[in-house]
Parts: C-alpha cells; structure tokens; sequence
C-alpha cells in the first residue's frame, strides 16, 4: 500500500495561545498545513473563504493555499499546528485527502499525540527529529481512519460510540432520534448533550457527515448519478442533498469527478 510509505519532514510544530490582538495574515501557505482547535474560536479566511472555527475542529491545507486568521478576546484560541512536506510526496496515496475544515471533535488520544509531538519538536532532545517525525505519522494515520476510511476507534463513551456505530451502518435509512435514543437507553437531551461533548457535532451533523462522506465515494466511482446516490445514502430529496453537500465539501455534487 501506498499509505506505508508516507514519511513526514517537519518544519514547524507549535501549541499556540492566542493573544487578543492576534492576527495572522494573509499568505500563501507553504508545504503541508495542518491545524487542530483545542479551546476558542477563530476566523479563518482559506482562498477566499471564510470559515468560522471551533474547539474540535480541523484545518488542512495543500501547499499554495491563501490563508489569514483571527480570533475573538473573549474566546481565544488555542490549537496546535505543524507544518511539513513528504520525503516521498511521489507515493503519498490517500493519506492526505483530508476536506479543507473537518469537524472530528476534541479527541484525546490525538491531543495527547500533538502535545507530545510539540514537547519533543520544542525541547530537541537526542533523536527527537525521529520522535517528531513518528508521532506525525500517527497523527496522520489517526486522521486517516476517522476522515477517509471510516474507522473510528474511539476510546469514549461506549453509548456515543453505539450511537456513531449504529450510524454508521444505518445512515442510508430513515434515522430518528428516538430511534438512537432506544438504542442506549437515553433522553434525547442528554444523548444530544453527550454526543456533542465527544464529537463536536450534533447527531443531526454527524448523519449529514456520513451520508455525504459515502455520497462522495459513490460519485467517484463513477457508477452512479446524483439522484440515485442521492436516495442510496438517505436523503429525502436531491434538493436537501445538494445543499448538504455543498455545505459540507465546499462544491456541488455535480462537480465530483470520478477517480483514475
């Protein structure tokens, strides 16, 4: 596989704490740009786009890509960010096929992995290049699992990760909330409270993400049209799925093309 040989050079890696007045301008990025919110809110502006985001979200930027940010005193941002090329960009396969905001939550096992990262990367201990370089790729593995291939192995509460399972293998179906609530015994409130706290999304989000993340490898099959992908994945409407995904990947679904 193509993935096994990804190996990462670092060129900057930082847990940044905003300041009031903090501002980052606008600028051609370079390199491989990755950015994790772990407390705050930001507004970031990518090619153009603004983007307004919070704790548990994503960033992930391809080399050439615009962007400035700011965030707000009374929620100032935290995140971590490191910046890195591949050694072998030739064979880098999926592994960095990430969407430009990915909302996945505040996850520990990676805020554990990108602080050790950035104690290592700031201190320079004897070998910490190969320690740096090491916790990257599993960070990168980690995204992988959660972004592309739908592997999700969260050490959470094991009724939010019911709930995100039974998702994932229903969500072509008619999903309601009470219908999840049955499965872990739960009012609606408190599973909504929950699930939210474990995966910075609503539940009603979290559907939306995986309908149009399977809607989106249909379409790059190439085997299927907009409105049979559509009614595959559980939209009610092509209308309704239009709209979620462009609200989702940024462009319509009309402009997925098939993979070589």
């Amino acid at each position: 596989m193509t993935n096994d040989v990804f190996v990462p050079k670092l060129y900057y890696c930082i847990y940044r704490k905003c300041s009031p007045n903090w501002v980052l301008r606008y600028h051609t990025v370079e390199r491989y740009d990755l950015t994790y919110i772990v407390k705050g809110n930001a507004r970031y502006t990518i090619d153009g786009k603004v983007y307004e985001l919070n704790p548990g979200d994503l960033l992930f930027l391809n080399d050439g890509a615009e962007k400035g940010a700011t965030t707000y005193s009374n929620k100032l941002m935290h995140c971590y960010s490191v910046n890195f090329s591949l050694l072998y960009p030739e064979l880098k396969g999926p592994a960095l096929s990430f969407p430009t905001v990915s909302s996945i939550g505040l996850r520990r096992d990676l805020i554990d992995m990108f602080r050790e990262m950035t104690i290592s990367w700031t201190e320079q201990h004897e070998g910490y290049l190969m320690k740096t370089r090491a916790l990257l790729m599993l960070i990168i593995h980690r995204l992988s699992e959660i972004l592309i291939y739908n592997v999700d192995k969260t050490t959470g509460d094991d009724r939010i990760n019911k709930v995100t399972n039974f998702i994932t293998k229903h969500y072509s179906e008619k999903l309601m909330i009470k219908d999840l609530c049955e499965q872990v015994r739960l009012h609606k409130v408190y599973l909504g409270y929950l699930f939210k706290q474990q995966t910075g999304m609503t539940i009603y989000q979290y559907i939306a993400q995986i309908r149009v993340r399977n809607a989106e490898n249909m379409l790059q099959s190439g085997k299927y049209k907009v409105q049979e992908v559509a009614e595959r994945c559980g939209f009610s409407d092509v209308y309704h799925f239009y709209k979620s995904f462009k609200s989702i990947r940024g462009f319509a679904p009309s402009k997925c093309k098939p993979k070589k």
